[in-house]
């Protein structure tokens, strides 16, 4: 069981499944509601389930016990993460789940993409095939020929 709980992959598809239920629910939710407010809202009942999970496993920490770099990326990351919920909600709110869900998904292009590029990794010929694949079928399902 510890081996399952340590797995990334175990938790990468967590991470799409919740991801996945979060563009139904959002779709649902918003069609009565301003796509601003409604990033709001989503926001305020994150904080609230992280600060309570932070709380029940004793993982506070002490801001002063984090680097400054660490404080400067995390910020820009909170900002990215801002930033592309309220695109997500507004283009939830406009267009078919099914089409933009798939739009959305290609930041997993633009990462593998980026992580090259910003963090030198390296991805090998099988990997960029699949990086390519990924692309493209989001690209058939947003936009069906």
């Amino acid at each position: 069981m510890k081996a399952i709980l340590t797995s990334w992959q175990v938790w990468a598809l967590g991470s799409a499944v919740f991801a996945a239920l979060t563009a139904i629910f959002a779709k649902i939710g918003i069609s009565e509601v301003n796509s601003d407010f409604a990033t709001f809202v989503r926001t305020v009942v994150i904080l609230l389930a992280i600060a309570m999970m932070l709380t029940l496993a004793g993982n506070w920490q002490a801001p002063g016990t984090v680097p400054v770099k660490s404080w400067i990326f995390l910020v820009l990351s909170g900002l990215a993460t801002g930033a592309s919920w309220l695109c997500y909600f507004r283009a939830l709110q406009i267009g078919k789940a099914a089409q933009v869900a798939p739009v959305d998904k290609l930041s997993v292009v633009l990462v593998a993409v980026f992580a090259v590029l910003f963090l030198g990794e390296q991805l090998s010929t099988a990997h960029w095939i699949a990086v390519v694949m990924i692309g493209g079928g989001a690209l058939l399902l947003a936009f069906p020929i």
